[in-house]
Protein backbone atom coordinates (compact mmCIF):
# COMPACT_ATOMS: atom_id res chain seq x y z
CA UNK A 1 0.00 0.00 0.00
CA UNK A 2 1.55 3.37 -0.72
CA UNK A 3 1.90 6.11 1.74
CA UNK A 4 -0.93 8.38 -0.21
CA UNK A 5 -3.27 4.80 0.32
CA UNK A 6 -2.02 4.27 3.85
CA UNK A 7 -2.85 8.07 4.72
CA UNK A 8 -6.48 8.08 3.07
CA UNK A 9 -7.67 4.80 4.60
CA UNK A 10 -6.36 5.52 8.08
CA UNK A 11 -8.21 8.62 8.22
CA UNK A 12 -11.47 7.40 7.27
CA UNK A 13 -10.95 4.40 9.60
CA UNK A 14 -10.12 7.27 12.77
CA UNK A 15 -12.89 9.67 11.55
CA UNK A 16 -15.28 8.03 9.99
CA UNK A 17 -14.94 10.52 7.54
CA UNK A 18 -13.21 11.01 3.97
CA UNK A 19 -10.25 13.37 4.49
CA UNK A 20 -10.88 16.94 2.33
CA UNK A 21 -7.04 17.68 2.06
CA UNK A 22 -4.47 14.96 0.73
CA UNK A 23 -1.09 15.96 -0.04
CA UNK A 24 2.74 14.40 -1.07
CA UNK A 25 5.83 15.10 -0.76
CA UNK A 26 8.96 13.25 -2.09
CA UNK A 27 12.26 12.01 -0.36
CA UNK A 28 15.51 12.89 -2.50
CA UNK A 29 18.94 11.64 -3.66
CA UNK A 30 21.37 14.08 -3.57
CA UNK A 31 23.66 12.86 -7.63
CA UNK A 32 26.16 15.48 -7.18
CA UNK A 33 27.03 18.28 -4.41
CA UNK A 34 28.16 17.20 -0.89
CA UNK A 35 27.79 19.57 1.81
CA UNK A 36 27.47 22.43 -0.85
CA UNK A 37 24.08 23.45 0.19
CA UNK A 38 24.75 25.98 3.27
CA UNK A 39 28.01 27.17 1.61
CA UNK A 40 25.49 29.11 -0.77
CA UNK A 41 26.93 26.72 -3.32
CA UNK A 42 25.47 24.27 -6.49
CA UNK A 43 23.80 20.75 -6.16
CA UNK A 44 22.74 18.53 -8.07
CA UNK A 45 19.58 16.07 -6.53
CA UNK A 46 16.36 14.42 -7.63
CA UNK A 47 13.03 13.64 -5.85
CA UNK A 48 12.97 9.98 -5.41
CA UNK A 49 9.45 8.10 -5.73
CA UNK A 50 9.43 6.98 -1.84
CA UNK A 51 8.00 10.29 0.12
CA UNK A 52 5.30 10.85 2.56
CA UNK A 53 1.33 11.58 2.84
CA UNK A 54 -0.72 13.66 5.14
CA UNK A 55 -4.55 13.49 5.00
CA UNK A 56 -6.85 15.92 7.15
CA UNK A 57 -9.84 17.92 7.52
CA UNK A 58 -10.15 20.78 9.15
CA UNK A 59 -11.46 20.94 12.68
CA UNK A 60 -13.57 23.96 14.47
CA UNK A 61 -11.42 24.63 16.95
CA UNK A 62 -7.69 26.06 16.93
CA UNK A 63 -6.43 22.57 17.59
CA UNK A 64 -4.16 20.29 15.37
CA UNK A 65 -4.63 16.17 16.12
CA UNK A 66 -1.59 14.65 14.52
CA UNK A 67 -1.06 11.23 14.25
CA UNK A 68 1.96 9.61 12.46
CA UNK A 69 1.04 6.11 11.58
CA UNK A 70 3.92 4.27 11.08
CA UNK A 71 5.21 5.20 14.13
CA UNK A 72 1.45 5.04 15.73
CA UNK A 73 1.93 8.05 18.03
CA UNK A 74 0.08 11.08 18.10
CA UNK A 75 0.41 14.85 18.64
CA UNK A 76 -1.67 17.27 19.93
CA UNK A 77 -0.88 21.47 19.89
CA UNK A 78 -3.12 24.56 19.50
CA UNK A 79 -2.70 27.28 16.79
CA UNK A 80 -4.13 30.00 19.19
CA UNK A 81 -0.96 30.27 21.43
CA UNK A 82 2.59 29.93 21.43
CA UNK A 83 3.78 26.32 19.80
CA UNK A 84 5.92 24.81 22.66
CA UNK A 85 8.65 22.16 21.62
CA UNK A 86 7.15 17.90 22.01
CA UNK A 87 8.23 15.48 23.74
CA UNK A 88 8.22 13.10 20.06
CA UNK A 89 11.02 13.87 17.30
CA UNK A 90 9.10 13.56 14.60
CA UNK A 91 6.51 16.52 15.92
CA UNK A 92 9.02 19.08 15.92
CA UNK A 93 8.61 18.92 12.40
CA UNK A 94 5.19 19.36 11.85
CA UNK A 95 5.22 22.07 14.87
CA UNK A 96 8.20 24.35 13.77
CA UNK A 97 6.59 24.40 9.90
CA UNK A 98 3.07 25.76 11.27
CA UNK A 99 5.09 27.96 13.90
CA UNK A 100 7.15 29.59 11.13
CA UNK A 101 3.85 29.93 8.80
CA UNK A 102 2.44 31.52 11.53
CA UNK A 103 4.60 33.92 11.57
CA UNK A 104 4.11 34.97 8.04
CA UNK A 105 0.48 34.97 8.44
CA UNK A 106 -0.76 35.61 12.22
CA UNK A 107 -4.47 34.50 11.26
CA UNK A 108 -3.60 31.23 10.34
CA UNK A 109 -5.08 29.50 13.33
CA UNK A 110 -7.70 26.69 11.50
CA UNK A 111 -7.57 23.82 13.84
CA UNK A 112 -7.10 19.95 11.74
CA UNK A 113 -7.36 16.42 11.74
CA UNK A 114 -4.18 15.01 10.48
CA UNK A 115 -2.88 11.65 9.59
CA UNK A 116 1.28 11.21 7.99
CA UNK A 117 2.37 8.02 6.52
CA UNK A 118 5.70 8.21 5.06
CA UNK A 119 7.85 5.34 3.67
CA UNK A 120 11.14 7.61 3.56
CA UNK A 121 13.83 5.41 5.34
CA UNK A 122 14.52 7.01 8.09
CA UNK A 123 17.84 7.99 9.22
CA UNK A 124 19.03 7.34 5.61
CA UNK A 125 20.41 10.30 4.20
CA UNK A 126 17.04 10.34 1.95
CA UNK A 127 15.42 13.39 3.81
CA UNK A 128 12.53 11.95 5.27
CA UNK A 129 12.55 15.14 7.41
CA UNK A 130 12.78 17.89 4.46
CA UNK A 131 9.39 15.22 2.94
CA UNK A 132 7.41 15.93 6.23
CA UNK A 133 8.40 19.54 6.28
CA UNK A 134 7.47 20.22 2.74
CA UNK A 135 4.08 18.45 3.04
CA UNK A 136 3.12 19.77 5.94
CA UNK A 137 3.75 23.43 4.32
CA UNK A 138 1.83 22.05 1.52
CA UNK A 139 -0.92 20.89 4.01
CA UNK A 140 -1.15 24.35 5.65
CA UNK A 141 -1.20 26.41 1.82
CA UNK A 142 -4.21 24.46 1.59
CA UNK A 143 -6.36 24.24 4.73
CA UNK A 144 -5.54 28.60 4.71
CA UNK A 145 -5.74 29.06 1.62
CA UNK A 146 -2.49 30.53 1.51
CA UNK A 147 -0.57 32.72 -0.87
CA UNK A 148 2.42 30.18 -0.55
CA UNK A 149 4.77 29.12 -3.73
CA UNK A 150 6.72 26.08 -3.46
CA UNK A 151 9.86 28.05 -2.76
CA UNK A 152 8.57 29.19 0.27
CA UNK A 153 7.28 26.53 1.58
CA UNK A 154 10.73 24.92 1.09
CA UNK A 155 12.57 27.74 2.65
CA UNK A 156 10.03 27.43 5.48
CA UNK A 157 10.49 23.75 6.37
CA UNK A 158 14.53 24.73 6.57
CA UNK A 159 13.62 27.37 8.98
CA UNK A 160 11.93 25.03 10.87
CA UNK A 161 14.46 22.36 10.92
CA UNK A 162 17.05 25.33 11.49
CA UNK A 163 15.32 26.86 14.31
CA UNK A 164 12.80 24.65 15.89
CA UNK A 165 14.69 21.57 15.45
CA UNK A 166 17.60 22.28 15.73
CA UNK A 167 19.85 21.16 12.78
CA UNK A 168 21.94 23.15 11.06
CA UNK A 169 20.82 22.27 7.44
CA UNK A 170 20.99 23.68 4.02
CA UNK A 171 17.93 24.56 1.90
CA UNK A 172 18.52 21.46 -0.85
CA UNK A 173 17.04 19.27 0.39
CA UNK A 174 13.89 20.91 0.81
CA UNK A 175 13.61 22.73 -2.39
CA UNK A 176 13.87 19.30 -4.54
CA UNK A 177 11.29 17.63 -2.36
CA UNK A 178 9.21 21.21 -3.31
CA UNK A 179 10.51 21.82 -6.89
CA UNK A 180 11.30 17.73 -8.50
CA UNK A 181 10.74 17.50 -11.61
CA UNK A 182 9.86 13.99 -13.44
CA UNK A 183 12.71 12.08 -14.89
CA UNK A 184 15.03 15.13 -14.39
CA UNK A 185 17.76 15.92 -12.34
CA UNK A 186 17.66 19.31 -10.50
CA UNK A 187 20.62 21.53 -10.57
CA UNK A 188 20.25 24.17 -7.83
CA UNK A 189 22.07 27.37 -7.09
CA UNK A 190 21.15 27.68 -3.34
CA UNK A 191 21.98 31.29 -3.36
CA UNK A 192 20.02 32.52 -5.72
CA UNK A 193 17.70 29.74 -6.21
CA UNK A 194 18.08 29.30 -9.65
CA UNK A 195 16.92 25.56 -10.93
CA UNK A 196 18.42 23.90 -14.34
CA UNK A 197 16.53 20.55 -15.19
CA UNK A 198 18.75 18.47 -16.28
CA UNK A 199 17.39 15.04 -18.09
CA UNK A 200 18.34 11.49 -16.59
CA UNK A 201 19.58 9.78 -19.56
CA UNK A 202 17.03 6.92 -20.85
CA UNK A 203 18.91 3.56 -20.21
CA UNK A 204 20.49 5.16 -17.10
CA UNK A 205 19.16 3.56 -13.68
CA UNK A 206 19.06 5.51 -10.23
CA UNK A 207 20.14 3.07 -7.84
CA UNK A 208 20.29 3.71 -3.89
CA UNK A 209 21.80 1.41 -1.34
CA UNK A 210 21.03 1.80 2.05
CA UNK A 211 24.52 1.10 4.21
CA UNK A 212 21.57 0.92 7.54
CA UNK A 213 24.61 2.22 9.74
CA UNK A 214 22.20 4.90 11.28
CA UNK A 215 23.47 8.83 11.50
CA UNK A 216 21.95 11.47 13.48
CA UNK A 217 22.05 15.15 11.96
CA UNK A 218 21.01 16.88 15.52
CA UNK A 219 23.87 15.25 17.23
CA UNK A 220 26.24 14.37 14.61
CA UNK A 221 29.37 16.20 13.39
CA UNK A 222 27.28 18.14 10.53
CA UNK A 223 27.16 21.23 12.64
CA UNK A 224 30.90 21.06 13.62
CA UNK A 225 31.80 21.06 9.79
CA UNK A 226 30.06 24.05 8.79
CA UNK A 227 31.34 25.86 11.67
CA UNK A 228 34.85 24.87 9.80
CA UNK A 229 33.16 26.32 6.40
CA UNK A 230 32.51 29.27 8.14
CA UNK A 231 35.93 29.96 9.32
CA UNK A 232 37.31 29.07 5.58
CA UNK A 233 35.32 31.94 4.15
CA UNK A 234 36.06 34.12 6.36
CA UNK A 235 39.95 33.78 5.95
CA UNK A 236 39.24 34.16 2.30
CA UNK A 237 37.21 37.36 3.34
CA UNK A 238 33.89 36.07 1.27
CA UNK A 239 29.83 35.45 2.20
CA UNK A 240 30.36 31.65 1.71
CA UNK A 241 33.00 29.20 0.22
CA UNK A 242 31.03 29.48 -3.11
CA UNK A 243 32.73 32.80 -3.61
CA UNK A 244 36.18 31.26 -3.90
CA UNK A 245 37.31 29.74 -6.98
CA UNK A 246 39.11 26.28 -7.18
CA UNK A 247 41.99 28.86 -8.38
CA UNK A 248 42.15 30.93 -5.86
CA UNK A 249 42.02 28.20 -3.15
CA UNK A 250 44.88 26.62 -4.47
CA UNK A 251 47.05 29.83 -4.28
CA UNK A 252 46.60 30.44 -0.83
CA UNK A 253 45.57 26.72 0.14
CA UNK A 254 49.31 26.76 2.28
CA UNK A 255 48.84 29.55 4.28
CA UNK A 256 45.18 28.12 5.24
CA UNK A 257 46.35 24.84 6.22
CA UNK A 258 49.08 26.31 8.33
CA UNK A 259 46.26 28.74 10.26
CA UNK A 260 44.01 25.95 10.60
CA UNK A 261 44.37 22.01 8.44
CA UNK A 262 40.86 21.25 9.71
CA UNK A 263 39.42 24.49 7.81
CA UNK A 264 41.59 24.28 4.60
CA UNK A 265 40.62 20.69 3.80
CA UNK A 266 36.67 21.41 4.11
CA UNK A 267 36.91 23.96 2.11
CA UNK A 268 39.02 22.21 0.01
CA UNK A 269 36.06 19.40 -0.05
CA UNK A 270 33.54 22.29 -0.99
CA UNK A 271 35.48 24.72 -3.43
CA UNK A 272 36.13 21.11 -5.65
CA UNK A 273 32.84 20.11 -5.23
CA UNK A 274 31.13 23.02 -6.64
CA UNK A 275 33.01 22.74 -9.33
CA UNK A 276 32.02 19.18 -9.99
CA UNK A 277 28.43 20.18 -10.01
CA UNK A 278 28.60 22.24 -12.99
CA UNK A 279 31.23 19.98 -14.67
CA UNK A 280 28.79 16.67 -13.68
CA UNK A 281 25.84 19.34 -15.85
CA UNK A 282 27.75 19.43 -19.16
CA UNK A 283 28.69 15.39 -18.67
CA UNK A 284 25.21 14.51 -18.51
CA UNK A 285 24.49 16.82 -21.38
CA UNK A 286 26.85 14.57 -23.74
CA UNK A 287 25.39 11.78 -22.22
CA UNK A 288 29.11 11.66 -21.11
CA UNK A 289 28.74 8.77 -18.11
CA UNK A 290 32.24 7.49 -18.10
CA UNK A 291 33.08 11.35 -17.71
CA UNK A 292 30.00 11.79 -14.92
CA UNK A 293 31.57 8.83 -13.39
CA UNK A 294 35.01 10.16 -12.23
CA UNK A 295 33.34 13.01 -11.10
CA UNK A 296 31.16 11.03 -8.42
CA UNK A 297 34.30 9.14 -7.67
CA UNK A 298 36.14 12.25 -6.63
CA UNK A 299 33.11 13.74 -5.15
CA UNK A 300 33.30 10.23 -2.64
CA UNK A 301 36.91 10.49 -2.52
CA UNK A 302 36.82 14.37 -1.42
CA UNK A 303 33.99 13.35 1.39
CA UNK A 304 36.22 10.73 2.57
CA UNK A 305 39.70 12.13 2.94
CA UNK A 306 39.11 16.25 3.35
CA UNK A 307 35.75 16.33 5.01
CA UNK A 308 36.14 13.22 6.61
CA UNK A 309 32.35 12.02 6.66
CA UNK A 310 32.23 8.68 5.31
CA UNK A 311 32.43 5.30 7.46
CA UNK A 312 33.97 2.29 6.49
CA UNK A 313 30.82 0.38 5.44
CA UNK A 314 29.90 3.36 2.96
CA UNK A 315 33.53 3.28 1.51
CA UNK A 316 33.30 -0.77 1.13
CA UNK A 317 29.58 0.00 -0.63
CA UNK A 318 31.00 2.11 -3.34
CA UNK A 319 34.09 0.01 -4.02
CA UNK A 320 31.66 -2.91 -4.76
CA UNK A 321 29.31 -0.84 -6.68
CA UNK A 322 32.11 0.60 -8.79
CA UNK A 323 33.53 -2.55 -9.78
CA UNK A 324 30.43 -4.05 -11.87
CA UNK A 325 29.71 -0.42 -13.30
CA UNK A 326 33.34 0.64 -14.63
CA UNK A 327 33.56 3.31 -16.99
CA UNK A 328 29.87 3.16 -17.40
CA UNK A 329 28.40 5.70 -14.81
CA UNK A 330 29.29 6.06 -11.05
CA UNK A 331 28.53 5.62 -7.09
CA UNK A 332 29.30 7.70 -4.33
CA UNK A 333 28.24 8.26 -0.75
CA UNK A 334 24.97 10.90 -0.55
CA UNK A 335 23.36 12.38 2.02
CA UNK A 336 24.45 14.21 5.34
CA UNK A 337 27.75 11.41 5.94
CA UNK A 338 28.37 9.34 8.82
CA UNK A 339 26.22 6.33 7.66
CA UNK A 340 23.21 6.24 5.31
CA UNK A 341 23.14 6.10 1.46
CA UNK A 342 25.35 5.41 -1.69
CA UNK A 343 23.62 6.51 -4.87
CA UNK A 344 24.79 4.72 -8.43
CA UNK A 345 23.90 6.05 -11.43
CA UNK A 346 24.22 2.69 -13.64
CA UNK A 347 22.78 1.33 -17.42
CA UNK A 348 19.89 -0.55 -16.49
CA UNK A 349 21.80 -3.61 -17.61
CA UNK A 350 24.08 -3.35 -15.25
CA UNK A 351 21.59 -3.01 -12.15
CA UNK A 352 20.88 -7.02 -11.06
CA UNK A 353 24.69 -7.25 -10.83
CA UNK A 354 25.56 -4.37 -8.89
CA UNK A 355 22.62 -6.01 -6.28
CA UNK A 356 24.65 -9.36 -6.31
CA UNK A 357 28.21 -7.96 -6.34
CA UNK A 358 26.79 -6.22 -3.06
CA UNK A 359 24.08 -8.77 -1.42
CA UNK A 360 27.46 -11.74 -2.16
CA UNK A 361 29.69 -9.36 0.11
CA UNK A 362 28.63 -6.37 2.01
CA UNK A 363 26.38 -8.43 5.13
CA UNK A 364 29.31 -11.00 5.06
CA UNK A 365 32.13 -8.15 5.35
CA UNK A 366 30.37 -5.87 7.96
CA UNK A 367 27.50 -7.97 9.31
CA UNK A 368 24.84 -5.41 8.37
CA UNK A 369 21.81 -5.97 5.91
CA UNK A 370 21.79 -3.53 2.88
CA UNK A 371 18.50 -2.44 1.77
CA UNK A 372 18.63 -1.83 -2.03
CA UNK A 373 16.39 0.30 -4.21
CA UNK A 374 16.07 1.45 -7.62
CA UNK A 375 14.39 4.51 -7.59
CA UNK A 376 12.98 7.03 -10.45
CA UNK A 377 13.27 10.68 -10.74
CA UNK A 378 9.98 12.50 -9.82
CA UNK A 379 7.89 14.98 -9.23
CA UNK A 380 7.71 17.32 -6.25
CA UNK A 381 4.83 17.94 -4.06
CA UNK A 382 1.54 17.97 -4.91
CA UNK A 383 -2.14 17.82 -3.83
CA UNK A 384 -3.29 14.49 -4.54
Amino acid sequence: MTPIQNAQQIFNRQHKNLPEITVYAPGRVNIIGEHTDYNDGFVMPCAINFGTAISGAIRDDHIWNVYAADLDETDEFSLNVEIPKSEHKWANYVRGVVKFIQERYPDFQQGANLVISGNVPLSSGLSSSAALEVAVGKFCQQLGNLPLSHTDIALNGQKAENQFVGANCGNMDQLISALGQENHLLMIDCRSLETTPTPVPQDVAVIIVNSNVPHDLVTGEYNTRRQQCEEAAKFFGVKALRDVSVEQFRKREAELTALSPLAAKRARHVVTENQRVLDAVEALKNNDLTCLGKLMEASHDSMRDDFEITVPQIDYLVELAQLVIGKNGGARMTGGGFGGCIVALAPHDKVDAVRKIIADNYEKTTGLKETFYVCTASQGVRVI
